[in-house]
């Protein structure tokens, strides 16, 4: 029987991506594709970014590629106004989806992209751990007339489970990324982890950074990084950040993860770039990256997760360049230039 793969094309350059991104899965596997409305689109069709049917579509399938949500139509400082990120909140906190990973790698046909020197990048390949349903993102919050706030709440379970997801990820080290100086959240979050790497993962290096040196540590020698692993809001900037050593954030993909069995949600670590939506000029390649994160994690289908990686490559390897890389090519192109290598 074919997996059930649950789309959400979602706004902007989203239904674009996503059309790359079926034809490369076309060519990988045969898989049953279930579109579904989300984010803004959801918004405007029903009222809601996410429906209760989408969730159950989601919750019934074997995995979710997800492109882009978001865009200023839906922008709003009003806490009661629907929201398209709420959507994409609602879903990880419904599926259960604790563990983001982000994997960095620059490519060698692009180091010369990255703002940062080749020498500096050059052999950088590391991956960032996100906690995905809790902090600030997820604890009590509410304002008045003249103040607001935001609480961020972690339990020992949650720093435990996100732990174990880094130290199974990791080859010789991980660097657990806190703010323990100041925050009472993060000195629970460094016990936690620190009790974990001694009692389960004695063989794995440990190291604790404070959140800014980490981002300093980024730029300056991103090499020395294996796994980085961060609560809610830290692990959001730190990968965002981290994007950029490939020269674009066009070329990132992630992976959401729950419990093992559950279904999982891959999408692009970028946005739904509203101002390029339409003209064809939308780079996919985060986005068939995120396919191939989607048949080797959520499917496990490693071969055809290589296969895409290394067509990839190849298209990079042999010119292909979009407008973010500093070229011409079209979302189009770019996907036959891909499906070319395959």
């Amino acid at each position: 029987m074919a997996r059930r793969i649950v789309t959400l094309p979602g706004d902007g350059i989203g239904p674009e991506i996503m059309t790359s991104a079926l034809a490369v899965l076309d060519k990988v596997g045969s898989f049953a594709f279930d579109e579904r409305v989300f984010g803004g689109a959801a918004i405007d069709a029903h009222g809601t970014a996410l429906t209760d049917d989408v969730l159950e579509a989601c919750r019934s399938a074997d995995a979710v590629l997800l492109a882009a949500v978001g865009g200023p139509k839906w922008d709003t400082t009003d806490p009661n106004a629907p929201r398209p990120e709420q959507g994409l909140l609602g879903l990880r906190k419904s599926l259960g989806l604790y563990a983001n990973l982000r994997p960095v790698r620059p490519i060698p046909a692009l180091y010369d992209a990255s703002p940062l020197r080749r020498e500096v990048i050059e052999g950088t390949s590391l991956l960032v751990v996100r906690e995905l349903t809790g902090g600030l993102y997820f604890g009590p919050r509410g304002r008045d007339a003249d103040s607001a706030f935001d609480t961020c709440v972690y339990s020992v379970g949650e720093v435990e489970r996100i732990a174990r997801v880094a130290f199974d990820a990791a080859e010789a080290r991980v660097t657990s990324v806190d703010k323990a100086n100041v925050i009472e959240t993060s000195r629970l979050w460094r016990e936690v982890v620190t009790n974990v790497h001694s009692s389960e993962y004695p063989n794995i290096r440990l190291e604790h950074m404070l959140v800014d040196n980490a981002a300093m540590q980024l730029v300056a020698n991103p090499r020395h990084f294996d796994v980085i692993v961060a609560e809610n809001m830290f692990g959001d900037i730190l990968s965002d950040e981290a994007a950029m050593l490939t020269g674009s954030i066009g070329l990132l993909p992630s992976a959401s993860l729950g419990a093992a069995g559950d279904p999982g949600l891959f999408e692009p670590v970028h946005g739904s770039a509203p101002d390029i939506a339409g003209t064809g000029a939308a780079n996919p390649l985060a986005m068939l990256l995120s396919a191939a994160m989607m048949l080797r994690h959520g499917l496990s289908l490693p071969d055809e997760a290589a296969a895409v990686e290394s067509a990839v490559d190849r298209a990079l390897e042999s010119g292909l360049r979009t407008a973010d890389l500093g070229g011409s090519a079209t979302t189009a192109e770019a996907t036959r230039a891909v499906l070319a290598n395959l």
